[in-house]
């Protein structure tokens, strides 16, 4: 580069920083091709940024795109060459080309843009795109002719780019030079002398492009000029046409044919080339090289063209010709296979078509001739389908065998196609066939039978399990359905406990199941498939009712009156583990919700008694003493092993003492509180007004339907059959709730058709009842006469009143001999007849327990274990007669006194302390002394 160049362009540059500056941007001009680090500008003193601000600021560039010319030195705030800059290669021929960055700093953020322009340097020679041309002129081309020369092309652009072409020598030629829009320029070389074969047969031309550049670059092309001979002769072939055969998919490079020309001319005039002038493809297949030899480089088929007619030219080197041409024939080899074409096909079938049904029809067709035609087919085996010919070249395929779409859903026919060539060639075409499907095919369920189990409590609409069936048919006969079918279970209709969902299989409870009431149940679900007509099967399900822990147990003894106090007496003698008397109780829940436990709440005095964990037993820890109070209560907690576990508590009241006066004495002051008895006669007074309301309602309300049904009856029969019956049906309801053991109470609505009149149904009715017989199953509307001809059976079907053979007369009970039985005492509800002494009250409650004792041993197997609550070595010694009134709860079991004699069940329990602290003057015994004198302080106090 010239010391002039450097100049201007550092004049350049200064220009570019001062007009930038004044712009509010930097800019830079560099020339291109300078070396790694080279400075490029400071770009700290152009932007007025201190050193310190380009590092605390983090100075950096940003350019958009991936490429960094250009980095930035922040120690010494100038910008450098990153890596070497080609113009051509950034820019190519677009002008002014220029790198665009973006310097940005933090603290605060600011930005500011930088152009760095990168100026061209004659870095690039004019190129052409070939080193030589050659051109062949006939020694009689005129002068002035025009032959087109190669353009050259230079990278660079501006005062570098192309400008100039010279010629040399210039002895027959010269250049000339046509501008273009694009700035290019058009190289012509005129022949401007004309040409001498015989003088100058070749000629060698050097054509030299020139750029603008300092010092300026040259490119140059080599031209070669050939002068040709002129041709006063034509070439002449031998034969006006040639015969050849060849087989068809010979080999490429099969010599055919070989055919001559001759020119009379001598030297370059007297060589002959030989070509074929085919347009229809010919060429492609043969080819004739110089000599005259045809071979063959395509495929010939038969099938296609069975002949070809190949046009050859002979052509010397001045252009003229002569022109002839080769017949020839292609023969035959079995060399295509059967072409097989799907006229019409089915794409399903029903599998219930009969056999030869058709499937399918196919055209085969070989192209080949003779037996390399003759075709035949098949299908393939283990399949129920043949062919079959019918006409020259269809062929049918029908079935011949039954169908089954549950064995087999589709069937791929390969059908085969052989000719007889040699060796013989085949196809094979593979047709898919659907078998439709038809309802032959019943619902199987999954299992032979089904077994579920559910907790009792259930929510109604439960879901319990699924009951699945299949169905190998197809979509709508396939489409399985599931019924109910119809049974009772205890005289209920199954339907009324489950329902199962028609679509899913799935078995849902329609009531709340109690395991107290039914354990399980059997029904049978119908499956019943889509089809028409539709198929079905059944299957056996059994439900079998978890039991939870929903009931508390229920404590048989000792029984709670709230009337009375009942008190177990204990000797002050009474050793260490006496047994006092049992808890006995009962759950209905069975398994562990049904095992009990027996825990000491409270008591008087802690450490006197205990209880059994499991019997109950309520027994002395220690010796009784004459400190002990007489009256002790006892709250014993019954707790079940469920899970919430439940529990219930009874209140047994002890007295300590050694004798019955004492104990007497001491109970009768043992009522209830004064605020208990006030709430209890508050909520009697309460419950009477209540209940005299009701009353009174029910009687208007009963007389107002009488009056209205007795007047629409009237009606009804003066008018005959002429008016419509029209029955009047009040709403029923059926209340059930608490008599079971459920937890949770649901109503059922029932309906039953409007003609119910005419019901031969007969309904049971409690006697009182006057105006309609109701029922939780239905309803029935009686006439007049009818109801009172159901009223009168209805009452004669009454309870009697229980008999009252089992209660003891005065000659069984204990007491003083030769006493006669009063009518009153005959009942057992009188007082003694004489008062009693105190050996005979005794010697009556040791008769009483021996009884009780006895009548515990006949209890039957529905009394849970009573039999088993008194230990032998337990007796009551000091218990009043209350043989007559004693009830055992929950208990089938009857009392007697001879055993073999049965009784019928006992009335509600009433203990005989309890009979005696609630009359109003108890019986006095004849006093003796001693015992005068005990009264006499028992008054005092």
């Amino acid at each position: 580069m010239s010391d002039r160049t450097m100049a201007r362009q550092v004049l350049l540059f200064i220009w570019f920083v001062s007009l930038s500056s004044a712009l509010g941007q930097v800019s830079y001009s560099i020339p291109e091709e300078m070396a790694k680090g080279s400075l490029v500008g400071n770009i700290a003193q152009d932007l007025g940024l201190d050193l310190k601000r380009l590092k605390s600021g983090k100075a950096r560039i940003y350019t958009g795109d991936s490429s960094e010319y250009i980095e930035l030195n922040k120690e010494r705030g100038v910008l450098l060459i990153k890596e070497r800059i080609d113009r051509e290669a950034l820019c190519g021929q677009t002008t002014p080309c220029a790198l665009h960055l973006q310097i940005i700093l933090d603290n605060p953020m600011e930005l500011f843009r930088v152009t760095v322009e990168i100026t061209d340097i004659n870095d690039n020679s004019p190129v052409f795109k070939r080193d030589e041309r050659r051109f062949e002129i006939s020694e009689s081309a005129i002068v002035g002719s025009k032959f087109m020369l190669e353009k050259a092309m230079d990278a660079d652009i501006g005062a570098n780019d192309l400008q100039s072409y010279f010629l040399q020598p210039t002895d027959h030629f010269n250049l000339k030079l046509h501008g273009q829009s694009d700035g290019s320029k058009k190289v012509e070389m005129i022949l401007q002398k004309p040409l001498d074969r015989e003088k100058q047969e070749n000629m060698s031309l050097i054509l030299t492009a020139i750029d603008g550049g300092e010092p300026p670059k040259s490119g140059t092309v080599q031209i070669h000029v050939t002068v040709l001979d002129i041709n006063d002769n034509a070439p002449v072939f031998t034969k006006p046409i040639y015969k050849a055969i060849i087989t068809e998919n010979s080999q490429s490079g099969t010599p055919l044919i070989t055919v001559s020309a001759s020119d009379s001319d001598k030297g370059t005039n007297g060589d002959v080339s030989y070509l074929i002038a085919n347009s229809d493809g010919v060429s492609d297949i043969f080819h004739i090289d110089e000599n005259g030899l045809v071979t063959l480089v395509g495929k010939t088929d038969f099938e296609t063209s069975k002949h070809y007619q190949i046009d050859i030219e002979a052509v010397d080197n001045g252009g003229l010709s002569d022109s002839s041409k080769i017949m020839v024939d292609v023969i035959d080899i079995n060399d295509n296979a059967p072409v097989i074409t799907v006229m019409s096909k089915s794409n399903a079938i029903p599998e219930d078509s009969p056999q030869s049904t058709v499937t399918a029809i196919v055209n085969v067709n070989d192209p080949d001739s003779d037996s390399n035609g003759q075709v035949h087919c098949s299908v393939n085996e283990n399949i129920p389908f043949t062919i079959k010919s019918t006409t020259n070249g269809f062929y049918s395929i029908v079935t011949d065998s039954d169908l089954d779409r549950e064995r087999e859903t589709e069937y791929n026919i390969s059908v085969t196609c052989a000719d007889e060539g040699v060796p013989s060639l085949s196809s094979s075409v593979t047709l898919s066939l659907q078998i439709s499907d038809v309802n032959d095919n019943a619902p199987v369920f999954d299992k032979s039978s089904y077994e579920a189990s559910v907790q009792e409590n259930n929510a109604p609409g439960l879901s319990i399990f699924t009951v699945r069936a299949r169905d190998a048919d197809f979509k709508q006969n396939a489409r399985v359905s599931y019924i109910l079918e119809d049974s009772s279970v205890n005289g209920v209709p199954v339907s009324s406990l489950v329902s199962v969902s028609a679509d899913s299989g799935v078995i849902h409870a329609v009531r709340s199941f109690d395991y107290e009431q039914i354990k399980d149940f059997q029904f049978r679900v119908k499956a019943q498939d889509g089809g028409s007509p539709p198929l079905s099967s059944n299957v056996s399900v059994k439900i079998m009712i978890q039991d939870q822990n929903d009931n508390a147990p229920q404590v048989l003894y000792p029984v709670q009156s709230g009337a009375s106090v009942v008190a177990e007496i204990v000797p002050r003698s009474a050793d260490v583990g006496y047994l006092v008397t049992k808890v006995v109780a009962v759950d209905v829940d069975s398994g562990q919700n049904a095992w009990l436990s027996y825990k000491l709440q409270k008591a008087t005095d802690r450490a006197l008694f205990e209880v059994g964990l499991q019997n109950g037993e309520i027994r002395t820890v220690r010796q009784v003493t004459d400190k002990d109070a007489v009256k002790q209560r006892l709250t014993v907690v019954v707790e079940d092993n469920g899970q919430p576990s439940r529990s219930a508590t009874v209140n047994v009241n002890v007295a300590v003492a050694d004798s019955f006066p004492e104990v007497l004495s001491e109970f009768t002051d043992f009522t209830h509180d004064k605020d208990y008895n006030d709430n209890l006669t508050f909520y009697l007074v309460l419950g009477l007004a209540v209940v005299s309301f009701l009353f009174i309602v029910s009687i208007i309300a009963i007389l107002s339907v009488k009056c209205y049904r007795w007047r629409r009856e009237r009606m009804f029969y003066k008018s005959g059959a002429n008016l419509p019956v029209i029955p009047y049906y009040p709403p029923l309801y059926a209340d059930v709730g608490g008599t079971g053991t459920l937890q949770h109470v649901y109503n059922y609505e029932v309906c039953r058709t409007t003609d119910s009149r005419k019901s031969d149904l007969k309904y049971g009715r409690p006697c009182s009842e006057s105006i309609i017989s109701l029922d939780s199953s239905g309803t029935q509307t009686l006439t007049h006469a009818q109801r009172e001809r159901l009223n009168f059976d209805d009452c004669e079907d009454q309870q009697k009143p229980p008999s009252a053979d089992w209660r003891f007369t005065q000659n069984q009970r204990p007491g003083p001999s030769g006493a006669a039985a009063t009518p009153e005492v005959a009942v057992g509800t009188g007082p003694w007849p004489n008062p009693p002494t105190e050996a005979e009250q005794l010697q009556a409650l040791m008769a009483a327990a021996n009884e009780v004792s006895e009548a515990t041993n006949t209890l039957g197997p529905g009394t849970m274990g009573l039999s088993t609550r008194y230990s032998p070595q337990f007796t009551l010694q000091h218990v009043p007669d209350y043989r007559q009134n004693v009830y055992i709860p929950g208990s089938t079991a009857t009392l007697t006194s001879n055993q073999q004699q049965p009784q019928q069940a006992l009335p509600p329990p009433q203990a005989a302390i309890a009979a005696a602290a609630a009359q109003s003057e108890p019986p006095k015994a004849a006093q003796t002394p001693a015992s005068k004198k005990k009264s006499t302080k028992k008054e005092k106090k």
